[in-house]
């Protein structure tokens, strides 16, 4: 799914307010955390990890981790990543986006004709 900046400044701002679920220990991206990881993205749709202990390779690790979990990656600040990912059923969703554009939020544009 593709994300505008505005959505994604809206799921910053709410992640800014969430403590971390997940800690990545010094193993990386095992096969079982990326099942925890993808399990949590089921139940929370947006999710705070902390990566410890991997300063040097958090850069790669975070687009790694989203792809292997079909997610957007939101930010990395420091050793905390934030991914997103919208569930299919909107009646279970959990996180609310913002319209990505003036059109689909059902403003009218007062200029046009």
């Amino acid at each position: 799914m593709q994300l505008s900046t505005k959505q994604t400044s809206h799921l910053r701002s709410l992640a800014q307010t969430r403590d971390a679920m997940l800690l990545m220990g010094k193993q990386g991206l095992t096969d079982g955390f990326i099942k925890m990881v993808d399990q949590a993205l089921t139940d929370h749709e947006l999710v705070k990890i902390r990566l410890s202990g991997l300063k040097d390779q958090r850069k790669t690790l975070a687009p790694q981790m989203a792809e292997r979990t079909q997610s957007n990656l939101i930010t990395l600040v420091g050793h905390v990543v934030v991914l997103y990912r919208q569930l299919p059923d909107p009646a279970k969703r959990k996180v609310t986006l913002p319209a990505a554009n003036a059109e689909a939020a059902g403003t009218i544009d007062p200029l046009a004709e």
